[in-house]
């Protein structure tokens, strides 16, 4: 693996900073419904009855803890954050999860070794979306399931200028105050503006290689969960 961009190293730096209260963060700046959208994922993974488990962007690993009620023996999170995957590790429902820190860009893993892929709130990151999507590709099983879950602006014009003022304006100031990085909290909100819409980014999994995208909207359109079959 090569060595890590100027903006990988700066996500890195900037999610290491604020590890100690992401998760305080998240559930108050998301008004405890990040919590709701996880428990969709985890239905639509045990739909598929998997025996192995990646989440990729796995941050504080609320995502792979959640996981472990889709049934699967072997769940692993991925990610470029040390310090994150430090909180992860130590909380007290993480027992039994492989932690692994690597770039979702570069999966240290083999071919065909996991049946679903998870990203939640991460692939905004990522600088190279379609070699992160192709990457997870790589390590699904044929028949596997890729399931996103990302934050998205509403298409209501009204529900769109209220997530605006709150996400790129109280965001921002609040997660400052809290975190003490203003700057993580106005790069959070901006990643979600930036962001493909909805077919845009569906398009960008079916190029990846990815077959039966489908995409629906979550409390309105302020979240999209994404589910995609491996050809």
């Amino acid at each position: 693996m090569g060595s890590k961009s100027p903006k990988k190293e700066q996500v890195a730096e900037m999610f290491d900073s604020i590890s100690g209260q992401y998760d305080l963060l998240n559930h108050v700046l998301s008004l405890g419904v990040d919590r709701w959208w996880r428990r969709i994922m985890v239905q639509r993974a045990r739909r598929c009855r998997p025996q192995s488990v990646l989440d990729v962007a796995t941050g504080t690993g609320d995502s792979a803890i959640a996981l472990k009620k889709s049934g699967a023996t072997r769940i692993v999170g991925v990610d470029i954050s040390a310090q994150m995957l430090k909180v992860a590790k130590a909380k007290p429902n993480a027992a039994g999860i492989e932690f692994v820190k690597a770039d979702g860009e570069q999966l240290p893993f083999e071919d065909c070794c996991f049946d679903v892929v998870t990203i939640a709130f991460g692939i905004r990151n990522f600088e190279q979306r379609r070699q992160g999507l192709q990457e997870m590709r790589r390590v699904l099983k044929q028949n596997g399931t890729l399931i996103v879950l990302e934050l998205s602006m509403p298409a209501n014009k009204i529900l769109r200028g209220i997530y605006k003022l709150y996400f790129l304006r109280i965001v921002p100031l609040m997660g400052g105050l809290i975190s003490h990085n203003s700057y993580a909290y106005r790069y959070l909100p901006h990643s979600v503006d930036e962001f493909p819409p909805r077919k845009a980014f569906a398009g960008e999994v079916r190029e990846a290689g990815f077959e039966k995208v489908k995409a629906a909207a979550l409390s309105g359109g302020l979240a999209t969960i994404y589910e995609a079959r491996k050809k």
